[in-house]
């Protein structure tokens, strides 16, 4: 009797900091890579206060493979002309040349939306439409012939001044409930322009300044306000406002779409490099915790051959977002003309150091980042964390 007690005793302080430790971490998630609706958070968290391991396991495990199987449309509109479709290989991290990249410099003549897939992430695709002064249609029957319900938000784009069509179809889409945003394209452009002819004068951020009153103006003209709007080089994804256009989205999106949305951005800047480890972070997290969770029932915590060959697979995409995988590091360089050995060798920063280790390891998961011990009777999500990020260390680093 005296056994049982202190079983349920036991079992109870288990739970107790399984749940505060799930309110802990994702307490300090920061809003914009957070994975889980307020919903499923609250959720979980009720479930594990009273003890239900099971229940939480449940709700967890249903979150994660909405977060896995979320498709993503993102809907490019504008001229011929307007840069869309070098937008539409940067948000691919695609290069011009490459095989299945969108074709550039090629003068709009089609009225049919064209679908490009993202190279690693299948569930995301970007359609290029035609824009609205290519078709004789209002803006509420464009958004219909081009089937707006399908996309998640709307890039309205431009490489001079947004027209007065523009104006309307951000209005059309703001009444569909629907997210817009504008995309001022070819700025370094602009500011070269300047620059040549105005050397003695030249001031970038005044240049920029000017570009972006220039489009608020004309959008308040055509009484479109509080528009959201971005000044950006395709040719340039870490300057600009890119980096700002990419948090932006990713804050708007629904919580369970942020995470293959973050996963198909170029891993080119801080940022996004940033955005990356701590979507992943939250999704081995859950992964842990369902693990810790499903360890309190009896015969369910260990782990099968087709869970270890999922977690492969996971952390090969993993190595994949961070352009770490065997195929992303022959072409970097191929590009760069250095041997991939050589390349290799110098994958390393002291920012992402492993410093536990005492080896040189490039780790975008950095394990004093995370709150890696998570209790649980049976220790299986501790395993599992450590276990990830073993794999994922030798995978990405070994020469």
């Amino acid at each position: 009797m005296g056994q049982a007690s202190s079983s349920s005793t036991a079992s109870n302080r288990e739970t107790g900091e399984l749940a505060s430790s799930f309110d802990k971490y994702f307490k300090n998630v920061n809003v914009t890579s957070k994975l889980l609706s307020e919903e499923n958070q609250d959720l979980i968290q009720s479930y594990l206060r009273k003890g239900d391991t099971q229940k939480a396991a449940s709700v967890i495990n249903a979150a994660l493979k909405d977060i896995e199987n979320a498709p993503l449309s993102i809907a490019l509109t504008g001229d011929s002309g307007a840069g869309k479709s070098t937008l539409i290989n940067a948000l691919r991290g695609m290069g011009h040349e490459e095989k299945d990249s969108a074709a550039t410099g090629a003068v709009e003549t089609t009225m049919e939306r064209t679908e490009y897939k993202h190279p690693k992430f299948p569930n995301v695709s970007i359609w290029d439409l035609p824009g609205i002064g290519t078709t004789n249609f209002p803006p509420k029957k464009y958004l219909r012939e081009v089937k707006f319900a399908e996309y998640d938000f709307f890039l309205i784009v431009s490489a001079t001044r947004f027209k007065a069509n523009d104006a309307e179809l951000a209005k059309a889409i703001t009444k569909m409930n629907k997210n817009f945003y504008f995309v001022r394209t070819k700025i370094d452009n602009e500011l070269n322009s300047e620059k040549r002819t105005k050397p003695r004068t030249f001031n970038k951020e005044q240049v920029l300044g000017k570009i972006r009153k220039e489009c608020e103006t004309e959008l308040e003209k055509a009484k479109v306000t509080d528009a959201q709007i971005f000044l950006v080089s395709s040719l340039d994804v870490s300057d600009y406002d890119f980096p700002q256009m990419e948090t932006t989205l990713l804050k708007d999106l629904p919580a369970h779409k942020r995470h293959i949305f973050m996963l198909s951005l170029p891993a080119l800047t801080e940022a996004a490099i940033d955005q990356k480890r701590d979507s992943l972070k939250q999704k081995i997290w859950l992964e842990a915790l369902k693990a810790g969770a499903s360890a309190t029932v009896p015969l369910m915590g260990l782990f099968s051959d087709s869970e270890i060959k999922k977690m492969e697979d996971t952390l090969t995409l993993y190595r994949s977002s961070f352009g770490l995988d065997d195929e992303s590091l022959e072409k970097m360089a191929e590009d760069l003309h250095v041997p991939l050995e050589e390349l290799k060798a110098n994958l390393q920063s002291p920012r992402l150091m492993l410093a536990e280790s005492g080896a040189p390891e490039c780790c975008f998961l950095h394990s004093k980042e995370m709150p890696f011990q998570l209790p649980d009777a049976h220790g299986f999500s501790s395993f599992y964390v450590k276990r990830s990020l073993a794999v994922c260390l030798h995978q990405q680093c070994a020469p």
